[in-house]
């Protein structure tokens, strides 16, 4: 029997550009169907931006404590959005929350944004925790939209996600395979920090700098481009491996944004091989980025409207609790390298 789902996805990226949310309808038929019905980013404060930036260093009762006053925010931002836009029936929210810390070799990936919390704010049925089950099946827990890319925009050879970092999905053999290519709007929105910024508008500041090859060399060279996937990337290693070679040069930050612009470029040139690419995320909108993928990317890049470009992610998040909710795989092994598929998500309510 066909059947019709509406349900809320909340996404924080680790760009820290605010919490997206978008209210969805998931059709499950002999095809998935989707539609798209509303959407909204809400604003961090500076307050809350700074406490997340900060927060893997910070004590343990501050992460508690941080990670309920986060689901809190998401709870009543979702509260907002649902009398905002008259919303009458939601099955369930399906919350990504914001990651802390990412380190699937010892075993974890920490989401925080208290879902108990939204849970007990909205009265609706909360889904998150999508990606421990997935790690503790030895799997990276990340990315987890591939699943979302094959069934829901199958008609595209790769989905190209350009947020804080740029993963892709494709299929593979036969499978559907997804992993993080290279750091993206984290590392350049870092830079535009530098110049007052929170973010380089239509990649002006890029577009002014010049490329330095032996940065983009020393950049190339880091060995996790050499590695096959399954594998992915966090902040630890924008931090432990972007920051001190940026910080060790003395290139102006137009001059560092041009070599990061064509880093990233390159490295998804050397990833994205033919066919048709599907390009969402923050980062589609910097023109400097979008002109040098052009130039280094052998596909046909397609940028879609701008709801899909700002909430794709939000919205396979949706999908993701909406398979849970069906009791459907929404973790595929091919992609995370786990000992198999499984159905992430913990359900409150």
């Amino acid at each position: 029997m066909i059947q019709a789902f509406h349900l809320i996805g909340v996404m924080s990226g680790t760009s820290l550009d605010g919490i997206d949310l978008c209210f969805a309808e998931f059709i499950n038929g002999n095809k998935f169907e989707f539609k798209l019905i509303h959407t909204r980013t809400v604003d961090y404060s500076e307050r809350i931006k700074s406490k997340l930036v900060a927060i893997e260093t910070g004590s343990a009762l501050e992460l508690v404590k941080t990670d309920v006053e986060l689901g809190t925010i998401f709870g009543e931002c979702i509260n907002q959005f649902i009398k905002d836009h008259k919303i009458t029936k939601v099955d369930a929210i399906s919350s990504h929350g914001h990651t802390i810390f990412h380190d699937p070799k010892n075993g974890f990936s920490t989401q925080i944004g208290n879902p108990a919390q939204i849970h007990a704010i909205t009265g609706i049925k909360t889904i998150a925790d999508f990606r421990s089950l997935d790690v503790a099946l030895k799997g990276q827990g990340a990315p987890l939209v591939p699943i979302g890319d094959q069934l829901l925009f199958g008609d595209y050879d790769s989905c190209l996600n350009l947020g804080g970092i740029a993963n892709l999905s494709c299929q593979h053999k036969g499978k559907r395979i997804g992993f993080d290519v290279v750091v993206c709007n984290m590392v350049l929105n870092h830079l535009a920090g530098k110049e007052g910024k929170t973010f380089d508008e239509n990649g002006q500041i890029a577009s002014a700098g010049q490329l330095k090859e032996s940065l983009l060399h020393e950049l190339n060279e880091l060995e996790y481009f050499s590695l096959p996937p399954p594998k992915s990337l966090g902040k630890e290693q924008f931090l432990e491996w972007y920051v001190p070679l940026l910080n060790q040069s003395n290139f102006t930050t137009a001059d560092l944004m041009a070599t990061m612009i064509e880093h990233i470029a390159s490295q998804l040139g050397r990833t994205i091989k033919g066919g048709s690419c599907l390009v969402t995320g923050g980062g589609a909108y910097n023109q400097a980025l979008t002109q040098a993928l052009r130039k280094n990317v052998s596909a046909n890049i397609h940028v879609p409207e701008n709801q899909l470009i700002e909430f794709k992610e939000a919205l396979l998040f949706a999908f993701l609790g909406f398979l849970r909710l069906t009791n459907q795989v929404n973790t595929l092994s091919s992609v995370t390298g786990a000992q198999q598929d499984s159905m992430g998500g913990c359900i409150y309510g």
